[in-house]
């Protein structure tokens, strides 16, 4: 284990702590602890409290931020595919079906509310990627040739779309009913069926 996940592993397990306690344990140099705190500060995993000693200079404790989560294990995506499985075993495909379209529907306002002052499909689509890549799809714009795409380069509900694939559709057709006044939306690549990234062509309905 690398020293870098060595610290994080103890702030987890034992709370905030001093680079002095982190050296000893780990038995390393103060210095070299503070080095690889600072680096990990700056990758926003780690932040720092100075608090005022009985003698001499403050003491600094350094604690985890919620970014730090990601070094961690992580079985949500297990247990999404769990609640998709039981979802149909109670409710059935229809259940789930409304579930899928009540995301949907709500997506929808959300987008359409961000809209706002987005007065022309270049507008939309910029508010379209600033909102997706929030949502951790990580999602960009490009033009070529008077056509527009939306390409997002990571999908963080892969393992509930791979058990249905009905989120996928729903989030085309989100798509769709957005732009609809704008473009005609469809989908060339598509991270479930083994692409790098999720590409949607805008053509506009003007073009």
């Amino acid at each position: 284990m690398k020293t870098s996940d060595k610290i994080l592993q103890m702030l987890k397990t034992q709370g905030e702590l001093t680079a002095k306690v982190i050296a000893t344990e780990l038995e390393l140099t103060t210095m070299g602890v503070r080095q690889h705190l600072q680096s990990l500060e700056e990758s926003s995993d780690v932040i720092f409290e100075d608090r005022k000693a009985t003698r001499g200079r403050p003491t600094r404790y350094w604690s985890l931020t919620p970014k730090s989560n990601s070094h961690f294990s992580d079985r949500h995506e297990e247990l999404t595919v769990q609640l998709i499985d039981s979802v149909k075993t109670i409710f059935g495909d229809q259940g789930l079906e409304q579930l899928i379209t009540h995301r949907e529907q709500a997506s929808f306002k959300q987008y359409q509310a961000a809209f706002t002052d987005a007065n022309d499909l270049p507008a939309k689509l910029a508010v379209l990627a600033k909102l997706r890549t929030e949502e951790g799809y990580m999602a960009t714009v490009d033009m070529s040739d008077n056509v527009y795409w939306l390409l997002e380069n990571h999908c963080p509900i892969c393992a509930a779309a791979s058990s249905c694939l009905n989120f996928c559709r729903s989030e085309l057709q989100l798509f769709q009913s957005l732009l609809k006044e704008d473009a005609n939306v469809s989908r060339e690549e598509h991270i479930i069926e083994g692409a790098r990234r999720c590409a949607y062509k805008i053509v506009p309905v003007d073009g």
